[in-house]
């Protein structure tokens, strides 16, 4: 459902997921379950932390030009790949991220997992910025990447979820990366109690999505995707599958948006929460399905339990 309008992805909402019919449809160049670079960056992520025990970014950086040097990335936007690639050339991860006004959300999208991996928010908001900065150099990138981490954070302490302290929670720890991020989440408030229909509507008519005429649903701009990720999760925080449905039904740039609001509503909800049948399907290219994902980030955990270190 990636880049399609609004229409057609509701209709994949409410013809195939709310009728139980997901594995019945695959796209075209993949079997069901393939999933997209969104997963890929942050499986790369957690296995490089493990393999350091602990975060090392010249690691990290080194997993993801090997993913496109290998022609394995899947559906990666164009600012993660020019970066990807520079480091293959050998350029420093510092120097290698695509520079502004570029600020697309492929650096936000893999950041769930350190608002789990680094309780101390400081240490946190370190590490997801210089994870952004690998591929995107815009601070609004680095924004949007603390404020996923941060809002998995919060979900992850099972609290009941208020979404006013919750998203001036996020904001306030994203606005010292950006302060127009901040204030697009705080903004979230105004049009959280909406309906998705009225909800998409408002965010076009205010201007938060400048790259919506040609996506026509919400776009790849780092600010919109974050905004409607959160929106879709306070919408449905006790519902994982409701979630992912609001992330989707909205059109646009929906893989990356579910797998944000699906990271956020996971980390509250829980490995229970996800449809058995579907984690059966996931794989990459018959490899890292499930299980091999589930013990990645069990050994993770460990590590963040133990000796898990922030390397510069």
């Amino acid at each position: 459902m990636e880049a399609e309008p609004p229409e057609v992805a509701q209709s994949y909402v409410d013809d195939w997921l709310r009728r139980g019919r997901a594995g019945q449809r695959s796209h075209p160049q993949f079997p069901f379950g393939q999933y997209t670079d969104d997963t890929q960056f942050a499986r790369e992520l957690l296995r490089s932390y493990e393999e350091r025990a602990g975060w090392e970014p010249a690691s990290f950086a080194g997993k993801l030009a090997r993913l496109f040097l290998e022609g394995q990335a899947v559906g990666a936007g164009w600012g993660t790949r020019s970066a990807a690639l520079r480091i293959a050339e050998g350029v420093h991860w510092t120097e290698a991220g695509t520079p502004p006004p570029y600020a697309g959300n492929g650096s936000a999208m893999r950041a769930g997992q350190l608002g789990v991996l680094f309780p101390d928010a400081q240490a946190m908001r370190r590490v997801a910025r210089e994870q952004s900065r690998i591929t995107h150099r815009d601070p609004r990138c680095a924004a949007g990447a603390v404020a996923v981490a941060r809002a998995v954070s919060l979900a992850a302490a099972g609290e009941l979820v208020r979404p006013s302290t919750f998203l001036e929670d996020v904001a306030a720890l994203a606005a010292e990366e950006d302060a127009s991020v901040g204030e697009a989440i705080r903004g979230v408030l105004k049009w959280a109690s909406l309906d998705p229909v009225a909800a998409a509507r408002h965010v076009h008519e205010i201007g938060l999505d400048p790259g919506h005429s040609r996506w026509q649903g919400i776009s790849a701009f780092v600010t919109p995707s974050i905004c409607w990720s959160l929106y879709a999760f306070l919408r449905s925080p006790d519902d994982y599958w409701e979630t992912l449905c609001t992330a989707i039904a909205v059109g646009g740039d929906t893989d990356t948006m579910a797998a944000i609001a699906g990271a956020i509503s996971g980390a509250r909800l829980g490995l229970s929460a996800l449809p058995s049948k579907l984690l059966d399907c996931l794989t990459d290219r018959g490899s890292w399905g499930a299980e091999a994902l589930i013990r990645l980030a069990r050994s993770c955990a460990a590590v963040a339990n133990g000796a898990g270190s922030v390397r510069g």
